[in-house]
């Protein structure tokens, strides 16, 4: 019976932490639009910034991608410039900023 209870046991924790580490796979888009920010800021004054919460899928490079679209505002001299861009659910990576 005890190596009954600890064989259950070891598996609820297995599966617990596979769990954890299964949805920590992919970011949360909080947490992708941070690190866009962090790198557009080094070129760019940001003055606002937006994401969509559902990633999509994609292409870039001939890869195949899931994504976050998001988008940059930033303050010129000129006025307000907008930029689009779309970056990887599993690591921000920043895959294609343009201006729209």
């Amino acid at each position: 019976m005890k190596r009954l209870s600890l064989g259950l046991g070891v598996g609820v924790l297995i599966g617990v932490l596979a769990s954890k580490a299964w949805k920590q796979e992919q970011l949360t888009p909080e947490a992708v639009l941070k690190r866009v920010k962090a790198i557009v800021q080094q070129e760019y004054m940001i003055s606002g910034s937006w994401i969509h919460m559902q990633p999509e899928s994609i292409t870039r490079f001939g890869l195949p991608y899931e994504a976050y679209r998001g988008g940059i505002t930033s303050s010129t001299t000129d006025g307000p410039v907008q930029y689009e861009f779309l970056a990887d659910v599993k690591t921000g990576v920043l895959l294609d900023l343009q201006e729209i």
